[in-house]
């Protein structure tokens, strides 16, 4: 990696040039070029992002601008992502989660971008009229043809430019945080920042270089999926990439893909429990299970190692946030599992990152005292987009606060306690609480214990199948927990979520003081 630098629009020819039949399997046709199907290559996918930038030049984008992409979900959102890079744009990536009230603040505080889109998005999210109000520009991947938008397609066959190269320290690509507390922040990120993501995650996938199909079943507006997707072209790997999670559709997938390495986010991974015992065994091939975004829970680390046939497989964990990339990584077997504190998220990366721990008053706590996470990394984005003070907030100094309570022990091993805008005073974590009703209680589908009106921590929980839960076996698994509110349970589809499927837990904490819950 002589470049020091990770351009996104790149990284698809480069991998051409090494190997171009490397196969990859999409589990449901591209939506701008449906014609493709579900099987290609490497080869096929870098030609197919040359040609969307040339329709992009053709149309008028040029080099530093913003290109915002809000579309229906689909692996097209990468590609088109890798489009606007390669002529020097800067993709912009709006979750299609996102409520049309949020995507439009967003698109305000990139200051009129161009806004790639189809019509199936226009007509669920803005009720089949355009935002040009809030763009520079609207263009149209796929669809129906709208009143003030133009059609990519009508620039096909545009001549291709030759790749346009950002400065490492330029602005290059924008995600969003994922929006637990409120409206997310749009996180700027430069090639230098993204190339100090990807070299860590290189060397821990070294072992599966080029042996195992890599499936990643993951939001495609992260930037952690560009990493992935970095990872394994540079390693070679076949690959499996798949827009929907439902575990009947990945059950069906898996077992014909057989992958070798599998990623998702951590609240997909409960709900692929239920594919452990599955016919045809769609996770008996898996080496190694990748986990990001938050922390695992222990029972669903375990069903997933036990659902596979391999000797030793291994479930990697890597803890971080969107504004620091990986921060710490341990690794489970199927012994290990369920043994030990499901809090600790591993060690700082050697030679990549250094963590302490600070008090209120700023200055580092004793080994083992509880208090704020705070990471000096290479690997940080440049700022909040429109929000400088917000992310100037977070800095101190060379460090950045976190936003998480933790605490390190003996060996660098890091504990995570509660998010700061999470905790409760009666209890020692939330999450920690959670971890043990979610092992203890097989029924539970997620559970969120956030504070009532009063302060007194309330467990929101989702049941599989909806089905009423058990006040007994309750009453015995929480008898020798900190004192909780009845809990409250709530359908699975009503809970509020984000693009990774994390709770949004102040919008849970509004549901159950409007009496909505």
């Amino acid at each position: 990696m002589p470049d020091k630098t990770f351009e996104i629009g790149r990284m698809f020819a480069d991998a051409a040039e090494r190997g171009g039949t490397v196969r990859i399997h999409l589990d449901q046709p591209l939506q701008l070029a449906p014609g493709r199907g579900t099987e290609t290559t490497v080869r096929d996918l870098a030609d197919l992002v040359d040609e969307l930038s040339a329709r992009l030049w053709a149309a008028g984008v040029r080099p530093s601008e913003r290109v915002a992409i809000y579309k229906t979900n689909n692996f097209d959102i990468a590609l088109l992502a890798c489009a606007v890079s390669r002529i020097g744009g800067v993709p912009a990536l709006l979750s299609p989660a996102l409520p049309a009230h949020i995507a439009t603040e967003l698109l305000r505080r990139l200051d009129k971008p161009w806004l790639l889109i189809d019509a199936g998005k226009i007509d669920s999210s803005f009720g089949g009229t355009a935002p040009i109000e809030a763009t520079h520009r609207v263009l149209l991947t796929a669809g129906r043809e709208i009143t003030g938008t133009t059609a990519l397609s009508g620039y096909a066959g545009a001549a291709r430019p030759e790749p346009v190269r950002l400065h490492p320290r330029q602005p290059a690509l924008i995600t969003h945080s994922s929006g637990t507390t409120g409206v997310p922040k749009l996180a700027v990120h430069c090639g230098d920042s993204l190339w100090h993501r990807l070299l860590p995650q290189k060397l821990m996938a070294w072992p599966i270089r080029g042996r195992e199909t890599a499936a990643l079943c993951m939001t495609f507006v992260h930037s952690r999926f560009y990493n992935a997707l970095r990872v394994f072209l540079d390693h070679g790997n076949p690959m499996v990439i798949a827009a929907d999670h439902a575990p009947e559709r990945i059950g069906r997938l898996f077992a014909r893909t057989r992958p070798g390495y599998v990623e998702t986010h951590p609240n997909t991974y409960i709900d692929w429990e239920e594919l452990a015992d599955a016919p045809l065994a769609p996770l008996g091939n898996v080496r190694c299970f990748g986990g990001t975004f938050d922390a695992m829970h222990p029972r669903t680390i375990q069903r997933m190692l036990s659902a596979s046939n391999r000797v030793l497989p291994i479930f990697l964990q890597l803890y971080g946030q969107s504004e620091t990339g990986p921060v710490c990584a341990r690794f489970f077997t199927r012994r290990g599992a369920g043994k030990g504190d499901a809090r600790f998220v591993g060690i700082p990366l050697p030679g990549f990152v250094k963590l302490r721990v600070t008090g209120h008053d700023g200055k580092p706590v004793r080994r083992g005292q509880t208090g704020h996470l705070e990471v000096k990394i290479r690997s940080r984005i440049l700022t909040y987009l429109g929000e400088p003070d917000r992310y100037a907030d977070q800095v101190r100094g060379k460090w950045w606060r976190m936003g998480d309570m933790g605490s390190i022990g003996r060996l660098r091993r890091v504990r995570l306690v509660d998010r700061e805008v999470d905790q409760i005073e009666s209890m020692d974590s939330n999450l920690e609480a959670e971890d043990i009703l979610m092992s203890r209680l097989d029924e539970l589908r997620e559970i969120a214990i956030v504070a009532g009106s009063s302060g007194e921590p309330v467990p929101v929980v989702c049941t599989k199948g909806e089905r009423p839960l058990d006040p007994e076996r309750w009453r015995m698994a929480t008898a020798d927990l900190p004192p909780m509110a009845d809990p409250v349970r709530l359908p699975f589809d009503e809970v509020p979520r984000t693009s990774t499927w994390k709770v949004q837990r102040p919008e849970l904490i509004r549901l159950l003081a409007g009496g909505k819950a």
